[in-house]
Order: C-alpha cells, then structure tokens, then sequence
C-alpha cells in the first residue's frame, strides 16, 4: 500500500518561504504523476514530463524532484496570507489529473502552512 509522507510546513511571513517535501513509498516503479492540493485545489503537478501549475501560484512555486529519493519538493516562494492552507501530496498511476481533485487516488496527511501578513 502506497504511502505519502509530506514534511516542511510551517509559519512564515508575507514574502516568505518554504519548501515541501513529499516522499513515497510502498507504490510500484511504473509511470505515475505527483501533485500538491491547497486543501482541494490543485497547485501543482507533474508527470516527468508535463508541469501543471494554477495560476494563482505561477512565477512563485516550482516543483522539482529527486527520483533517487522518490521525493517530489514544492518550493515556495513569496507567499501571501491567501496561500495559508493545509497543503497535500497526491499520486496517481498512469493517468495525470492535472489539477483536478477528483481523479487523484492517493493522499497524504498534509501540512500545515500559515502566512502571516
């Protein structure tokens, strides 16, 4: 059973940074997608090839990844009071959802982010 372990929330002020981690574990090396939810939004995602990024965010977060870690990152930067939310890791099989809620069959815990202005 996969697993999907986020880490790097946390307090910032407005302008500030962060950086979420996402590892996965326990899913079958085969073609999958990766993507960050702000509560049931989509942020973010990326199939290895294709990027998917919301417009409120484009310019400020990127995704990356490191493969050898099974890690996908999400940084963050200059955020504002709107990002506060929590923010989740989601996986898929094969097909790519993009940004869209419904399809993603795995989920993470979350973790917590808060903008302070």
């Amino acid at each position: 059973q996969g697993k999907l372990l986020e880490s790097g929330g946390g307090s910032v002020q407005t302008g500030g940074s962060l950086r979420l981690s996402c590892t996965a574990s326990g899913f079958y090396d085969r073609r999958k997608c990766m993507g960050w939810f702000k509560e049931r939004e989509g942020v973010a995602a990326f199939d290895g090839e294709n990027l998917y990024y919301d417009d409120s965010v484009k310019g400020r977060f990127t995704v990356s990844e490191d493969t050898a870690q099974n890690t996908m990152y999400l940084q963050m930067d200059d955020l504002q009071p709107e990002d506060t939310a929590r923010y989740y890791c989601v996986f898929n099989y094969d097909y790519c959802p993009g940004l869209r809620q419904t399809s993603w069959r795995y989920w993470g815990q979350g973790t917590q982010v808060t903008v302070s202005s």
